[in-house]
């Protein structure tokens, strides 16, 4: 079992952090929200002070942060406070280029370090069922795998440094761009008359089958469990869709992909949260486009 410092007790990452703790391993946590650290404290988090104390022995030190800029600015810091050796993994969904500097920051203190995003939510989070898209080296991988198992249910090491971010931005696309399709053919669905159930009795076990109405139906009813029957409750909240799919679009203007859909989809996001549905999950976009 490994001592290891989680910085970023969130949502997201206080789960990720019991999980831990639940596996056996000795975690040290670190949130500028008090609110978090008290949080994560009572799933046996031990609370620290500052960066500093959460480091103190700490193995490997886990990141889940909300930007580039912050994990850039996190791992500058903490790289003075570590010895050699010590695991790096920043679980955070940033873009590529940053993801490439924490890996850059590693090196220059001889630690191995991997970028490692997750897709599963916050449910996932919870239930230690996770994926990993993991990028680095072979030898980080190897290192880094059992504690990312004990988070998540799939590890997939996707490359070299950066790998695992641009696996994440890539899938995200996909999602932001196939709810957008799943969402107006409801919409279309209810224009002629046709059922939610039947739209879903038909797609769901045809050429239209996709995650985005199986598992996560933006209409009440069919699937149960989806954010739909609640409301919209995210789940997967309408503003971090376009976090991510803004980050797919800063992605495909540095490589030059082309990507049109990505690109409407990211505008359809965008106009969304400017109307104050930020906060929503993300299939709620369906009463947008119920209006237009």
């Amino acid at each position: 079992m490994a001592s290891i410092a989680f910085i970023g007790l969130g949502n997201m990452g206080g789960p990720m952090a019991a999980n831990l703790v639940k596996a056996g391993h000795t975690v040290s946590g670190f949130d500028l929200s008090e609110t978090s650290v008290k949080a994560a404290a009572k799933t046996g988090v031990r609370p620290a002070t500052t960066l500093a104390d959460a480091l103190r022995d700490a193995e490997c030190v886990i990141t889940m942060l909300p930007k580039g800029q912050h994990v850039v600015s996190v791992w500058s810091a903490l790289i003075a406070l570590i010895p050699e050796n010590t695991l790096l993994i920043d679980c955070s969904t940033i873009d590529v280029e940053s993801a490439r500097r924490a890996h850059e920051l590693a090196d220059e203190v001889n630690c191995l370090s991997l970028d490692a995003p997750v897709s599963g939510g916050t449910s996932g989070a919870a239930a230690g069922t996770l994926t990993f898209m993991v990028g680095g080296s072979d030898d980080a991988f190897a290192a880094g795998r059992t504690i990312l198992e004990a988070m998540g249910q799939k590890i997939v090491h996707c490359g070299g440094d950066g790998a695992g971010q641009s696996a994440k931005i890539c899938n995200n696309m996909i999602l932001g761009i196939s709810m957008i399709g799943v969402c107006e053919a409801f919409v279309l669905a209810e224009k002629l008359g046709l059922s939610h159930q039947a739209l879903f009795d038909v797609a769901s076990t045809s050429s239209g089958q996709c995650w985005s109405l199986t598992t996560y139906c933006p209409v009440p009813g069919p699937v149960p469990t989806s954010p739909a029957n609640k409301e919209y409750k995210p789940g997967f909240a309408a503003a971090l869709m376009l976090k991510d799919l803004m980050l797919s679009q800063e992605a495909a203007k540095q490589s030059g992909a082309a990507t049109p859909l990505g690109a409407h989809a990211a505008e359809l996001y965008a106009a969304f949260e400017n109307a104050g549905h930020g906060g929503e999950d993300f299939s709620a976009i369906i009463r947008t486009l119920r209006d237009q």
